[in-house]
């Protein structure tokens, strides 16, 4: 996991400090880009434990289309607490927007107009399987219509796939990297779904690159920060998938094997 800890590294030296929505400041830079080689193993950060279970019941989540903790997340994983409502209400976040994209179409016979919804992840695997030079493929969680009904507008906002002699590669633009916690669940998580669609597709899982927008590093997690960079990274583990279909995963059919790494570092969610 070299390429994470050079962003880290990039950030403490070239980073300026700047002011945040949660009031616990960050060092900031705006525009950076890693690239993450699927064949040379899994890439989950080492230099200290991710949950990768937790990455995998978030992705599943996403993947259901689901906007509520309470539908198979909470007793899990606690990542979305802090945002939802009293009844487990998040509003049409990432899955509602991969898999429910609202649109309306209008009745030729009748004027009138009636919702209908884009579900863009079995959209995005059919154009890959179809048309797989194709540039549009593309999902997309940024609908600037809904975010005030959003009880978090998407930091990982728009991804795309690319086909190249028969291996799938993906690139992610996050408008916002908390980098000490939600960086590395966010690689996990998109090398994950890379892998889950190229499995379906029958390609090769290839490279995932993440470029980022807002890069920053809250000003409570340097110090663990530090404490990573001092850690030499671990060889990466293997990641093995069931022969299935995007939409049909079950936790059961992911399975990560190897996985070695150095101890937890807690550091505080800012909200």
């Amino acid at each position: 996991m070299k390429p994470y800890l050079e962003l880290v590294r990039h950030v403490l030296e070239h980073g300026e400090e700047k002011k945040d929505r949660t009031g616990t400041g960050t060092i900031s830079v705006f525009g950076y880009q890693s690239r993450y080689d699927l064949r040379e193993g899994f890439p989950l950060v080492t230099t200290k434990k991710v949950l990768f279970d937790a990455v995998v019941r978030e992705l599943l989540w996403f993947l259901r289309g689901a906007t509520n903790i309470n539908d198979g997340l909470k007793a899990y994983t606690p990542i979305w607490n802090a945002w939802a409502d009293e009844n487990g209400e998040l509003g049409p976040v990432y899955g509602y927007q991969w898999r429910k994209w609202e649109k309306f179409v209008r009745d030729e016979s009748t004027g009138a107009y009636h919702k209908q919804y884009v579900d863009q992840i079995a959209a995005v695997i059919g154009m890959i399987k179809k048309s797989p030079d194709s540039r549009r493929l593309i999902v997309s969680a940024w609908n600037v219509a809904d975010i005030e009904r959003m009880a978090l507008p998407p930091c990982h906002s728009f991804f795309q796939f690319y086909v190249v002699n028969g291996r799938l590669d993906c690139q992610l633009y996050q408008r916002s990297a908390d980098i000490a916690l939600g960086v590395p669940f966010n690689i996990a998580s998109y090398a994950l779904l890379l892998s889950m669609v190229a499995k379906e597709c029958r390609l090769t899982p290839g490279i995932f690159i993440h470029t980022l927008g807002d890069a920053h590093i809250y000003l409570n997690h340097v110090d663990g920060l530090k404490e990573q960079l001092s850690r030499g990274p671990k060889a990466l583990p293997k990641l093995e998938l069931a022969q299935k279909n995007v939409l049909a995963f079950t936790f059961e059919d992911i399975r990560l094997t190897g996985y070695e790494h150095h101890p937890f570092i807690k550091f505080p969610i800012a909200i």
